[in-house]
């Protein structure tokens, strides 16, 4: 999470986002690091460290010293400090990074630039933080289609209410092309974009269907503030989407992701 006000839709503790989107993230996070070319010798920001699924990466590979987090939600930095005791974190949104200039050689935001209440201006953070040279580098979920477990969720949702709050209508950068617009608009250079996929396992449907219910981010805060015959309606509307799987299945997600250089001045 990036900023205060994306933070409100994970308010309900570590061990749920863990549950719920945290499983996704660590399959994601060394996708991240390879993107952002992280490598032995570096200083890492993980900004919108959440629980801590990017930082645990980035402490494989640089060492606890070497990495530092930041995220505005207490209970988030809470669940990632109890497992990365040694790494710096900072509570603090994305838009307002408590470091001096050039302090980084990699800034990094995995699954963080759609909540934040100014993007361009956490783009713009991330880069003044980070060496000339230096990498910048995000993802967000593909809501077109590639993250299965969310499109299907909102593509139920709507057939039940239809002014449900559709992520794909709602959410920012999870189009071809729209993080390198933000990252180039940011003065970063060299800008690529690639997809990063990953899938996840679930035991049952029901194991799926209880993540939804402990209330986290955008998904979780609309399922639980249904009344139970309008949620019943969705879970019924959601398996029909997902096929009524028997037995354990997995969910495949495909994320955007982008990554920039910091230019040298002249």
């Amino acid at each position: 999470m990036a900023s205060v006000e994306g933070a409100r839709s994970f308010t309900a503790g570590g061990d749920a986002y863990d549950a719920f989107m945290g499983r996704y993230a660590v399959l994601l996070a060394p996708l991240m690091a390879d993107l952002a070319g992280v490598r032995a010798g570096q200083r890492a920001l993980d900004v919108g460290c959440g629980t801590g699924a990017l930082t645990g990466e980035l402490v494989r590979r640089l060492g606890a010293d070497h990495v530092t987090g930041c995220d505005p939600a207490p209970g988030q930095l809470a669940a990632c400090r109890a497992k990365h005791p040694d790494v710096e974190l900072h509570e603090a949104p994305a838009e307002e990074l408590p470091f001096e200039d050039d302090a980084f050689d990699v800034a990094l935001a995995q699954l963080v630039l759609h909540f934040a209440t100014d993007a361009e201006r956490a783009v713009e953070q991330m880069r003044r933080v980070v060496v000339p040279g230096g990498r910048v580098a995000a993802c967000v979920w593909d809501f077109e289609g590639g993250m299965e477990m969310l499109r299907a969720f909102w593509d139920a949702a709507v057939t039940v209410d239809p002014r449900a709050p559709d992520e794909l209508l709602t959410m920012r950068f999870g189009r071809g092309g729209e993080l390198t617009s933000l990252l180039e608009g940011a003065g970063l250079v060299d800008v690529a974009e690639e997809r990063l996929e990953v899938r996840t396992r679930y035991t049952d449907v029901q194991e799926l269907w209880s993540t939804l219910l402990l209330g986290v981010g955008p998904a979780g805060t609309h399922l639980v503030a249904l009344p139970p015959e309008q949620r019943e309606a969705l879970r019924t509307a959601y398996l029909d989407r997902l096929g009524h799987p028997t037995g354990p299945f997995t969910l495949g997600s495909v994320a955007r992701a982008a990554v920039g250089t910091v230019p040298h001045t002249a």
